[in-house]
């Protein structure tokens, strides 16, 4: 099994630990996933990365989208979401999906101290095999009708930023 750093607030005073995992299944646009990983290191989650991919990890898009940031990302990049479950064995109750035809809004997604974010490509969103394991657990970002979704960079931003929202912040450039 893989073991993973855990997280830890260094602003609280106790000792609770929070993981963050970004998942992107199958990703497709390459400036997307420099971006969410720039985001991930931000918020201290790991990105997981399920193929097939849609570019190159070596490409230069990737790169500099990622900035310099890329190469600290923690970063890992599995065959399928079989392996990723496998290895990282996420219990039912520390999985949230997103899907734009999900019925319950993403504020009010549970935010245990292991929580996996995973989201689906850009053009064909989350496979039914996975929607179906983790029905009870699909949230939605809600859109107007005037646009058929997010951009996926927008959308993990803001389901990561809000899985920490109840944590004490931690803000490196804070005086």
């Amino acid at each position: 099994m893989l073991h993973l750093p855990k997280m830890k607030n260094k602003f609280e005073k106790n000792t609770r630990v929070t993981e963050r995992h970004v998942v992107l299944i199958a990703p497709e646009v390459h400036w997307n996933t420099g971006n969410i990983g720039r985001t991930c290191l931000g918020a201290g989650a790991f990105l997981h990365l399920i193929r097939p991919l849609g570019f190159s990890l070596e490409s230069k898009q990737v790169k500099r989208a990622g900035l310099d940031y890329w190469p600290k990302v923690r970063l890992f990049v599995w065959e399928n979401f079989e392996e990723f479950k496998e290895n990282m064995r996420p219990k039912k109750e520390e999985v949230a999906l997103f899907a734009k035809k999900a019925e319950k809004p993403f504020w009010s997604m549970p935010c245990p101290d292991r929580l996996f974010l995973i989201f689906g490509s850009e053009t064909k969103g989350l496979p039914e095999t996975i929607l179906s394991v983790y029905n009870q657990a699909a949230y939605h970002i809600p859109i107007s009708g005037k646009i058929r979704c997010l951009n996926l960079s927008t959308a993990v931003g803001i389901a990561l930023y809000e899985s920490l929202r109840s944590l004490p912040p931690v803000h490196a450039w804070a005086s």
